[in-house]
Parts: C-alpha cells; sequence; structure tokens
C-alpha cells in the first residue's frame, strides 16, 4: 500500500510539473497566484507558522500582518510556478532578469582566488539564483538537499536541480558524509550553497535571529573556516517579474582564536545578514517551519 502510495504521489508531481510548463505564463502566473490566497485563506499549519514568524520578523500584527502573510503565501507560491517552470525559462531569461547587489564581493573572492560559500535563507527564488551563480562561476557548484519522501520524488527534484547545473549530495543516506564531500569540494577549488535558516538537526550553532534566541547550521562557517573559503551570505527576493540576489559582506571566519569560537561568530554573522536581508522584503521570505522554540504556530483564525 505504501509503494502504490508513492507511486501516485510522485506520478501526481510528475503529471503537474509536465502540465505547469505546457500552460502560457501569465494563465500559469494567475493560476499560481490565486492558488496562494487560496491557501493563505485556508490558515493551515504551515501558513500559521509562516504569520507567527512574520510577526517577529517584521513586528506587524492584527490586519496588517494578515496582509503580510496572504503576500509571503502568495509569493511562496510564485516560487513553485518558477521551480515547475525554470527550465523553460531558460538561463538566458534568469540573467537578464536578475539584478546583483553587491556582486562585487563575489568577484572579489574570484580575484582572490579564493573558493566560495554562500549561505541562504528560503527567501525569494533560490533556484534561480543558483541558475545566475552557476553561469557567474562557469562551472557546477554543490548543494545539499533533504531527502524527501517518496524516494521517486527525491529523485525527480534531484535530476530537476542537477539539470540546472548543480551538484546534488544527500544530507543523509549517502555513501559519504555530505560535509566530507563539501570539504573535497572547496579543497579542490570551487564552491558551495547552503540554505541555512532553519536547524534540521540537533547540533545547530545558537544565535540572535531577529531578536530571539535559535539555532543555525554551523556547517557554512565551519566548512569555510576549514578550508579558506569566502564566506557571503545572500539573500534572495522578487523584483517585478525578475530576481534580486542581495550579495552581503565576507563574514570573516579566518582570524585568530579557537575553531569553535570562529564558527559560533561567524554563524551569528549569517543570522545578522539574514535579518537585514529579509527586512527588506519579508513577504519573500518563505519559512513555514518554527524557527524560534518560543513561537509555535499562530491559533487558528476562529480563535484569533
Amino acid at each position: 500500500m505504501s509503494a502504490l502510495r508513492d507511486r501516485l504521489v510522485d506520478a501526481g508531481y510528475a503529471a503537474g510539473w509536465g502540465a505547469v510548463k505546457a500552460l502560457p505564463e501569465p494563465l500559469a502566473r494567475t493560476a499560481f497566484d490565486r492558488a496562494g490566497a487560496w491557501a493563505a485563506g485556508r490558515d493551515g499549519r504551515g501558513v500559521r507558522q509562516l504569520r507567527a514568524n512574520l510577526r517577529v520578523a517584521t513586528g506587524a500584527d492584527g490586519p496588517e500582518l494578515d496582509a503580510l502573510t496572504r503576500d509571503a503565501v502568495r509569493s511562496y507560491a510564485r516560487y513553485w510556478l518558477e521551480a515547475f517552470r525554470l527550465p523553460t525559462l531558460g538561463t538566458a531569461r534568469v540573467l537578464r532578469d536578475s539584478t546583483v547587489p553587491g556582486r562585487e564581493h563575489i568577484e572579489a573572492a574570484r580575484a582572490a582566488g579564493r573558493p566560495i560559500v554562500l549561505a541562504l535563507p528560503h527567501s525569494g527564488n533560490w533556484d534561480a539564483a543558483g541558475v545566475w551563480f552557476v553561469d557567474w562561476l562557469g562551472e557546477p557548484f554543490m548543494t545539499v538537499a533533504e531527502r524527501l519522501r517518496p524516494e521517486q520524488l527525491y529523485r525527480r527534484f534531484l535530476a530537476y536541480r542537477e539539470s540546472l547545473g548543480f551538484r546534488v549530495v544527500p544530507l543523509t543516506g549517502g555513501d559519504r558524509p555530505s560535509s566530507a564531500l563539501l570539504t573535497e569540494w572547496l579543497q579542490a577549488g570551487r564552491s558551495v550553497c547552503l540554505l541555512v535558516d532553519r536547524d534540521l538537526s540537533a547540533s545547530g550553532i545558537p544565535v540572535d535571529f531577529f531578536g530571539r534566541p535559535t539555532r543555525m547550521p554551523g556547517g557554512p562557517a565551519l566548512l569555510a573556516a576549514r578550508t579558506g573559503a569566502v564566506l557571503l551570505p545572500v539573500v534572495c527576493s522578487f523584483a517585478g517579474d525578475g530576481w534580486r540576489l542581495t550579495v552581503h559582506p565576507e563574514v570573516d571566519v579566518h582570524g585568530p582564536g579557537r575553531l569553535r569560537d570562529r564558527v559560533r561568530a561567524g554563524t551569528q554573522g549569517i543570522a545578522d545578514a539574514f535579518a537585514r536581508g529579509i527586512a527588506q522584503a519579508p513577504a519573500d521570505w518563505h519559512q513555514l517551519g518554527r524557527i524560534w522554540a518560543d513561537v509555535p504556530p499562530d491559533p487558528p483564525r476562529a480563535r484569533r
């Protein structure tokens, strides 16, 4: 029964993926925008957690927070529309419609001949950012993907991202630990991109994020400190029909002191850059998971 359900889920995604790519773009955008508004109106658990997260990030409440949450869910729907259609949009479209404030920081890393670790939150369209970065690098970068269920669906997303030029390794269940593969990749002078605004392990680094304590993965700071890579936070957002990829200044993890302390300080530096970037476009932050231990999902609308 489980195997049948997995096949049906995978088949459903495959059919939907093909249908969305076949739709004219204006029709597809309208459909996903309406779907996002509908999902916001349903007020499910993920939407209520997003609402609670946005309250912490912006200080908004009441009708203002309701409107922001609705816009954020519509923004998330746009991410999924573009995820399905990105191979159809093509690299030329992404390059034409992307702006990259702070590009000088990655240019400086290249001029110095150093590998790069990009740390990103779940905001805007990180896949479009990856397409831009692959073109800029002239080669693939390595990233890590959480293993989805069913396995067929995970492999479908793996093939999709590798078709964009990414080199993807699983977070768990691979032949070798992802940390070892990432380290070797950087030591060979190549670059890495990691989504790190939520800790999915029990070993995250304590940070202050929007004025509240939480944990974030220490992997980006640790990898950079061990390999000599440049650590750059990047916050993505939407800009009209295009994309904005804001590259923040280098977070230095190469100074004196113990490795543990440098990793802790580097991870806090990432959190600070994320907070600054998200504050500029909070509706494009797509974090439907729990970030802070003391910030559960908002109660259902009927109880608010």
